[in-house]
């Protein structure tokens, strides 16, 4: 029995360290609903697999991976996700447009500026997340922002 407990608080510490994080990245890459039945899905699968999961390099990555999995099937049997309208009277500060123009973006530019400008996560955080490169991520994000921009008719 003790080993068990012994498991049981690492995988507990586990969770508090990593669950937000990957819920909000799953969240900004597929909407709400979706991110958050994602991220639910994918430390269950972590629990069950918990052994193997443990000894990983990248444990935080590999839920987010299992996460993007579920997510991306679950999607195959819905409607697209799109990110909730802002209403002007209650959020002026948000560009009202902004939730269909990020709903335009591809899933790993939008994913890296949300969690980049909206979440203020580093890009070797977001690097890490996703098993890719510092200077993928930021190309991610130039590019989205780019076409942020255009879509959202703003110059600099």
């Amino acid at each position: 029995m003790l080993p068990q407990q012994r498991t049981d608080s690492e995988f507990e510490g586990f969770v508090r360290a990593n669950e937000s994080r990957i819920r909000l990245a799953l969240c900004a890459a597929y909407g709400t609903d979706l991110g958050i039945e994602a991220s639910a899905e994918a430390f269950a699968l972590a629990w069950e697999k918990w052994e193997k999961v443990r000894t990983l390099s990248n444990q935080p990555g590999y839920l987010y991976g299992i996460g993007r999995n579920v997510a991306r099937r679950s999607m195959r049997r819905r409607t697209p996700p799109r990110l909730p309208a802002v209403p002007v009277s209650s959020t002026p500060w948000i560009e009202p447009g902004l939730p269909d123009a990020l709903g335009r973006l591809s899933e790993k530019q939008r994913v890296a500026v949300m969690l980049v400008h909206s979440l203020q996560w580093t890009l070797a955080e977001v690097a890490e997340l996703q098993g890719v490169s510092k200077p993928t991520v930021q190309k991610h994000v130039d590019r989205g922002l780019a076409k942020l921009r255009k879509g959202l008719k703003v110059e600099l």
